[in-house]
């Protein structure tokens, strides 16, 4: 898959949180001859962004993040990583912008995580800095329909696989999260404030007659985007620890809806799932 065209942004400024997604899309960004600027995120962001132009911010520092995003010539953001929602009425040091947007934000909140960073992406915009998703910024992360890898599911996986869609939408919302995990026809799980890595752990505890296991494996893996998802952030994401995780769990297989979900180190996680025995299935919107 090749990646999408430049889209006219002239700078990119990449506010980093944890996991590699991040790091990609700067490397992507340098190989096409642009220069990334990165805004590593105090306390989560873990990658090694030395070759790059950086600056460090705490969540808590909306305005000088713009502030040093614009002095860098950037004129599009990109929101990627891992960021636990911080509680905004119970830090210190809010600068002037944030503290602007603490009844906004504290609104927002209660309608859920897409509603609260709707109002951070806008407060970003009306600065001049155009948002874009990681979808839009390395295409090559999102998948098309069908099945990724050499093993296929089979009728019962398949069954499981449109049930797993079906919950996860559902979940989705109601702004729960957005993965859900069903084993011959039992929901196992469903994704709430814990991660979709807790959540297969805690599969791995449960009794081996209601999951699979390696040798016999059985269940599905599914993550959709909300139907209220903002796109420009917090796509679904698996990669190398989720096939470690639904290996341990001993569930078949693992469920995505294509376009709408990101897959960093493609290659690698196919080639893991290969290995453990591990469909990955691309579905379309209407599956």
């Amino acid at each position: 898959m090749t990646d999408t065209p430049h889209t006219g942004w002239s700078r990119l400024a990449i506010i980093a949180g944890g996991g590699e997604v991040p790091l990609l899309i700067a490397q992507g960004e340098a190989s096409a001859g642009r220069k990334p600027f990165i805004v590593e995120v105090t306390g989560f962001a873990d990658q090694d962004y030395t070759p790059y132009d950086r600056a460090a911010f705490p969540v808590t520092k909306i305005g000088g993040m713009q502030k040093a995003m614009r002095e860098a010539g950037c004129d599009a953001v990109c929101f990627i990583g891992r960021i636990t929602r911080p509680d905004f009425k119970s830090l210190m040091g809010l600068d002037t912008a944030a503290m602007a947007l603490l009844p906004k934000i504290t609104q927002a909140a209660r309608y859920g995580d897409d509603a609260l960073m709707r109002v951070i992406i806008d407060s970003f915009e009306h600065k001049g800095l155009r948002a874009i998703g990681a979808d839009q910024a390395l295409s090559s992360l999102v998948p098309q329909a069908g099945i990724l890898g050499a093993i296929e599911p089979d009728a019962a996986a398949m069954t499981d696989v449109r049930k797993a869609l079906q919950i996860a939408r559902a979940i989705g919302a109601h702004d729960i999260g957005q993965g859900a995990v069903v084993a011959n026809g039992l929901v196992l799980a469903v994704e709430a404030q814990e991660g979709t890595d807790a959540m297969l752990a805690r599969i791995a505890e449960l009794p081996d007659d209601i999951r699979g296991r390696p040798g016999g494996r059985a269940g599905v893996l599914a993550k959709t985007p909300k139907p209220q998802q903002e796109r420009r952030i917090d796509l679904p994401t698996i990669g190398l620890r989720t096939v470690e995780g639904v290996s341990r769990a001993g569930l078949a297989g693992i469920a995505i809806q294509a376009g709408s979900a990101l897959i960093p180190r493609r290659d690698e996680t196919i080639a893991a799932a290969d290995e453990a025995g591990i469909f990955i299935y691309a579905a379309r919107a209407d599956e």
